[in-house]
């Protein structure tokens, strides 16, 4: 059995914690696609996890999804289910949201425009499996550390990791063609850290040279708004890196960009723990 996630610590500990749950790219053998891998991985933040590989040693906690996105998607709320993608009829009420309706909810319908994730439609009983196997287990291990983060320092500092395509497409909020910045830095709008850990991320990160938009096109998705809860000390923020960065994005392989992007990050995460 394969674990859900993988998690590294800093020799010292500090309030810094990382997650990045869309990065697994372990395919196990009760999924079924007739999308191709290269089609699959488009649909992953790919290596994303490598680019922060760096990061327990600046300072970070470092937790990891196992399990690729086309397979469940972490950072959805566990209602947040397309029907369609069901061969019988949920037993409990459903609430899909926007992202299911553009076939990005829990089981993911679509890889890119045009390209079905799923080969067969599922059982309940699959779907289940599916959220036992890799989604309960890191949602228990994220909140673990979250815990175990506040118990020491009486306050976290946690950055939930991603990465965006370069242009905006028909499943995007900002549509086909847009063109994106180099990172998007949320906060849900205030309501998900203090303004103060934001501003730190988005102002380190342009004085690195970067361009920054702050919650556009993405606002935080399901992580930190459960985890973040500034007036209790939990401060949890998204960040989106955009590929054309790091990847290049039709054959989803390291581009020459990735070594400099992850020594930034490296530097990012310094300055973070330090100032925590």
């Amino acid at each position: 059995m394969i674990d859900a996630f993988h998690v590294s610590r800093p020799a010292k500990s500090s309030p810094l914690l990382y997650d990045s749950p869309h990065s697994g790219r372990y395919y196990p053998p009760d999924f079924a696609s007739n999308a191709t891998r290269v089609d699959l991985r488009r649909g992953e933040d790919a290596y994303v996890d490598d680019l922060l590989a760096g990061a327990p040693e600046h300072g970070a906690t470092l937790l990891i999804a196992v399990y690729p996105r086309c397979y469940i998607d972490v950072n959805r709320e566990e209602t947040d289910i397309d029907e369609s993608l069901l061969s019988e009829p949920w037993p409990t009420p459903l609430q899909p949201t926007d992202k299911t309706r553009r076939g990005l909810g829990l089981i993911r319908r679509l890889v890119v425009p045009g390209v079905e994730a799923q080969a067969v439609p599922l059982t309940v009983a699959q779907v289940r499996e599916r959220i036992a196997l890799a989604y309960t287990p890191y949602h228990e291990a994220l909140s673990s550390l979250v815990e175990e983060v506040r118990a020491v320092h009486g306050v976290v500092r946690h950055v939930n990791w991603h990465s965006m395509k370069s242009l905006g497409n028909a499943m995007t909020p900002d549509g086909p063609g847009a063109r994106r910045p180099d990172f998007v830095v949320s906060d849900v709008r205030g309501a998900s850290a203090a303004p103060s850990f934001t501003a730190q991320i988005v102002d380190s990160l342009r004085g690195m040279g970067y361009t920054v938009a702050l919650n556009d096109p993405y606002t935080g998705g399901t992580i930190v708004q459960r985890i973040g809860k500034p007036a209790d000390g939990i401060h949890s923020v998204q960040v989106e890196i955009n590929r054309a960065l790091y990847l290049d994005e039709t054959l989803v392989e390291k581009a020459n960009g990735f070594r400099a992007l992850a020594a930034n990050l490296d530097r990012l995460t310094t300055v973070l723990a330090d100032a925590a």
